[in-house]
């Protein structure tokens, strides 16, 4: 049997729209993605996947599930085959079924070091509210204490162990896991992050997986990430992507930085459609990540030569990624400037104006690049040209795109688009028209895809409270560490869900999320009313978290007071027919006196 920490580590690797869309094409819809749904014949989309929830659901058929149950039921694989197939895809060797030990081995790693980010979170923030110094830092930056409490920034002392405050066993391995203390060869411990202003990096799900640390003073590095860890893969995430989400999808664009303080800057002058990639540069898995989230994706570096470096490799890893009508551009500020400086100087206004006016699409820095390398005014530098272009081009799978680029490199090199493509050996097809083009390739390629409506919701009469409590639980798991003491049951449909669901969140730290909570029940009894009220809270879309809350809070009491009054009415029926023991007395009295309070 493979252990079920096994499995939440994996749905915590994966991404369901990925898993998903290399078998299907998915097309934005809001937040989410729709496609017609593999499962049964339809013409309109009804078969939504959340990225954020990590769960796929049909308003159809009412197919639902994970990454996992998907790759069963479309690749018609068992569990553990399909377990395998995911796991091979990222990297994730399966445990032996016969290891005894593996659950053990990888408990850290699946329970312990998101609590433990947790921890660290608030021990620095704490830390925070009480160094006048960091906080004069972050005042001279220009940053409000609202802006700082959105991102979670924090502060990490000066000294070597101040995380022994935090935990009683700083010896733990688990601290070395996920990279915040350093232990030496000779075995001696301290802490990573020291006098720094920490900056949480967060996961698509808003759990701490890192830290990003500015030094205050003088010192190097100047910044310091935490390293790769069994929850942070730095050439996966973005730094402030669960903060610019909303601010991404109303403003029709996202924006990419270099660094985390150029997020902050932007968001605290109004730009919050900015993300920074994590002290590398920008790989494919951030590309597909960004075109997820909009059709226009802005890069934004230094004009130094290290700048313009940077900016190619994205161009690179963004060419077998671009689909017609998404829109690529590179913005290079003068050397000496960056994101926060500007803004901090132009405003908003300003900013924004200039990533309207010097922003490049990414064919007129392609060719800029390239035209730089070579002699234009020689045959011999106008063939050099296309040999450059050659390999670039034949990366591109967008048919329009690529169509105008090879159309505008035939000009600069003085040759016919057909003469061109017979050296490129690119299959030309006159007669095709672009709107074709794009249908063909979008039904071809999982990659190519365009916004489409959000499926038609169906009218659904208010659910019970119960149900209500699930979708809540559902959408934000870790509200079942705010419940004390366990709920009575009186029946065995969805308020015994609800009980069975509350006793595994509180004690499984680990089942944070929509995916795992539908992994965890995948053949338990409450299987298929799970799957339908996830598919309610993705056709509900998003709640507010303060709200959500608050209205649990709510619900659990009252949920506490039908079920005490269920109870009175069993012992006052039991008391008329056949009398009471003095324990049911003794109860009755109890449940009489709590309900008059």
């Amino acid at each position: 049997m493979i252990p079920q920490s096994f499995i939440q580590d994996l749905l915590n690797r994966v991404d369901i729209v990925d898993v998903v869309e290399s078998y299907i094409p998915l097309k934005k819809a809001g937040a989410n993605f729709a496609a017609c749904c593999p499962f049964h014949g339809e013409k309109t989309p009804s078969f939504t996947v959340s990225p954020s929830k990590q769960f796929y659901h049909c308003f159809g058929c009412g197919a639902h599930g994970t990454a996992i149950s998907f790759v069963m039921e479309y690749a018609g694989l068992g569990f553990i085959e399909a377990v395998k197939e995911l796991a091979g895809n990222v990297g994730m060797p399966v445990p032996d079924e016969k290891d005894d030990n593996f659950s053990k081995k990888v408990q850290p790693e699946t329970e312990d070091l998101f609590e433990i980010m947790r921890q660290a979170t608030q021990y620095y923030r704490s830390q925070l509210k009480q160094s006048e110094t960091a906080i004069d830092y972050l005042k001279k930056r220009g940053l409000s204490g609202e802006i700082a409490a959105r991102f979670g920034i924090g502060y990490a002392p000066g000294g070597w162990q101040n995380l022994t405050s935090v935990f009683q066993d700083y010896n733990a391995k688990p601290l070395v896991q996920c990279g915040l203390v350093i232990e030496s060869e000779e075995g001696k411990r301290y802490d990573r992050f020291r006098d720094r202003i920490m900056f949480p990096i967060q996961n698509q799900r808003g759990m701490v997986i890192g830290f990003g640390g500015r030094v205050l003073g003088q010192g190097e590095p100047k910044y310091l990430n935490s390293p790769e860890t069994p929850l942070f893969e730095k050439g996966l995430e973005l730094y402030g992507l669960p903060q610019a989400r909303k601010a991404i999808r109303d403003a029709g664009r996202v924006l990419v930085v270099e660094g985390y303080m150029d997020v902050v800057a932007l968001a605290q002058h109004g730009v919050e459609y900015a993300v920074a990639t994590l002290g590398t540069a920008t790989t494919p898995m951030h590309v597909q990540k960004l075109l997820r989230q909009s059709d226009s994706v802005m890069f934004c570096f230094d004009g130094d030569d290290a700048g313009r470096r940077a900016a190619w490799r994205a161009l690179e890893n963004s060419l077998g990624l671009i689909v017609d009508g998404k829109d690529l551009s590179f913005l290079f500020l003068q050397q000496g400037e960056d994101p926060d400086s500007y803004i901090r100087q132009a405003g908003k206004d300003g900013f924004e104006k200039l990533l309207q006016q010097e922003a490049l699409p990414l064919s007129a820095f392609l060719l800029r690049e390239l035209v730089a390398k070579v002699d234009m005014q020689t045959q011999e530098g106008r063939a050099k040209l296309l040999e450059l272009a050659r390999p670039l081009q034949g990366q591109i799978r967008a048919p329009v795109f690529g169509l105008m680029l090879r159309k505008r490199l035939a000009e600069l090199a003085g040759i016919s688009q057909a003469e061109l493509e017979e050296v490129f050996q690119v299959k030309s097809d006159s007669k095709t028209s672009a709107p074709q083009q794009q249908s063909a390739s979008m039904g071809s390629n999982a990659h190519r895809r365009a916004s489409v409506a959000q499926p038609q919701k169906l009218r659904r009469k208010a659910p019970s409270l119960p149900r209500r409590m699930l979708q809540m639980l559902l959408f934000q798991p870790q509200l079942a560490v705010e419940v004390q003491g366990k709920l009575p049951v009186s029946d065995q449909g969805e308020m015994a869900a609800l009980v069975m669901l509350l006793e595994i969140l509180q004690s499984s730290p680990h089942v944070n999320s929509t995916a795992a909570v539908m992994e965890q029940f995948r053949s338990g009894t409450y299987a298929s009313l799970l799957g339908e009220i996830a598919g309610e809270v993705l056709d509900q879309g998003s709640f507010d978290v303060d709200e959500l809350k608050a209205e649990f809070s709510d619900g659990m009491t009252q949920l506490r007071t039908m079920e005490r009054n269920k109870r009175l009415d069993v012992l006052r029926v039991k008391a008329s027919s056949q009398g009471l023991s003095s324990e049911e007395k003794r109860e009755f009295q109890e449940l009489a006196q709590r309900l008059t309070l």
